[in-house]
């Protein structure tokens, strides 16, 4: 077990790292966005909108979060020196993004073969949808992510990651030079994400652990005898993960079948920006996940009181300065990348940075609960909130209309942590003494 100071420092590290792919991520997105709004319009860019987060709603439905199992069980497995668990535990999570891919795609050509008329696609439109969601699916990279985190080797896992907002500014420039429209956008989009997911699996050759997945061992029946509650953690993660996402997709599907596509395309935008201050948070989870394991796995989640307490308040003060910021800047950053009349979704970006910027505030909450196997609590906690931020969303757009619907968010934040924040004091607490621990 590290010492503090050198978790806090291979923390430090692994965000720096996941950090530069993020700043080049989101230079390079706000350039690809305004390429793709300006050359598909308000409307365009919703119809764009609503297939993307279609197909990444689908994949993250389906696909497990093999990358918290691996990071979760494979430091057990790395203290232990044991390889031939490490390898049937990286098959076992290779298997499980197969199925996930296999499933999602007779799922797509199923929705698109019976709705595809009814939500006006033409026929070449859909099948460049099909396309899109088959090279989503099979370009699932949580296995080989979770690999390189549980290796520390994030230095590339950020130089994979960089590949995908590369290539989306590449493709974009592409498809505006060459075919402006939709299924121009949507190939460029499909290339990106497959190329990525190549980058990822060169990075785990790299490092060598593609002869650890090959090693010849037992078959993939024993990866439950090796892993004791893999099944369940799998599966409760799996859920807490759907609903994460399912709470930054649904909300756009409200507004394109409320409200319209021109008004999902400016709450698109909105989304875009706002989910900056979110996607930092996520970075600093998936940063601290490995240390923090390794910590309950020691001394007990109780012992990281004082980590949570300091990283609550300097993500409290991170925020308000980013929702002043969104302020004073919003309606620029909205009308110079999309035009005028992307203006239109200000209103919704206060609301959605709002949204954004407590669960930036809890940003330790959900490691921590993961790492102390209280899983299933973040789900039922997620599920919760998802089921309030529906509800609401459907009472306020006929009163407010796209902006009902961000407010909406807001309130599915604020519900969330409140709802972790029991969830952390119950775990602080150590009703179950050494339950805490892993087992």
């Amino acid at each position: 077990m590290r010492n503090a100071p050198q978790a806090v420092v291979s923390v430090v590290q692994n965000f720096g790292w996941m950090l530069s792919a993020r700043v080049l991520a989101a230079v390079f997105s706000l350039i690809y966005l305004a390429i793709i709004t300006r050359s598909l319009g308000v409307s365009g860019f919703g119809k764009f909108a609503l297939i993307t987060g279609a197909a990444q709603f689908l994949a993250n439905l389906l696909a497990f979060q093999t990358w918290q199992i691996i990071v979760q069980y494979g430091v057990v497995h790395i203290e232990n020196g044991d390889e031939g668990r490490l390898a049937r535990l990286y098959r076992g999570a290779i298997a499980l993004d197969l199925i996930s891919a296999l499933v999602g795609i007779g799922a797509s050509a199923l929705i698109l073969h019976l709705f595809a008329e009814a939500l006006g696609m033409t026929p070449t439109l859909a099948r460049a949808t099909l396309v899109f969601n088959v090279i989503m699916l099979v370009s699932l990279r949580s296995t080989p992510i979770g690999i390189l985190r549980l290796r520390d080797r994030f230095s590339l896992a950020a130089a994979a990651d960089a590949a995908t907002p590369t290539l989306r500014l590449i493709g974009a420039v592409a498809a505006a030079l060459i075919h402006p429209k939709l299924q121009g956008f949507l190939i460029a989009w499909a290339f990106a994400e497959l190329l990525t997911a190549a980058a990822h699996w060169y990075a785990v050759q790299r490092i060598g652990e593609m002869k650890t997945i090959l090693r010849s061992d037992h078959g993939l029946r024993t990866v439950f005898a090796d892993n004791p509650g893999i099944l369940r953690y799998s599966l409760t993660s799996n859920f807490s993960q759907t609903l994460f996402i399912s709470v930054k997709q649904i909300p756009l599907f409200i507004v394109g079948g409320l409200t319209g596509t021109a008004a999902a395309g400016a709450f698109r935008l909105a989304a875009q920006l706002s989910r900056s201050l979110s996607t930092v948070s996520q970075m600093i989870a998936k940063a601290a996940f490995p240390e923090i394991v390794r910590a309950v796995r020691s001394q007990g989640a109780r012992s990281l009181g004082t980590m949570i307490a300091q990283s609550f308040r300097v993500a409290t003060a991170v925020g308000a300065v980013v929702f002043i910021f969104a302020i004073l800047f919003g309606q620029v950053l909205l009308e110079t990348i999309g035009g005028i009349d992307f203006g239109r979704a200000y209103t919704s970006l206060m609301w959605l940075t709002a949204a954004a910027c407590i669960d930036f505030a809890i940003v330790a909450f959900e490691p921590t609960i993961m790492a102390a196997q209280r899983a299933h609590l973040l789900f039922l906690a997620r599920l919760a909130a998802t089921a309030f931020l529906i509800v609401s969303a459907f009472l306020l757009d006929p009163i407010m209309g796209a902006d009902g619907v961000a407010a909406a968010v807001l309130a599915n934040s604020i519900g969330q942590a409140l709802l972790l924040g029991a969830i952390m004091a119950h775990i602080m607490r150590g009703h179950k003494g050494p339950a805490t621990k892993l087992a």
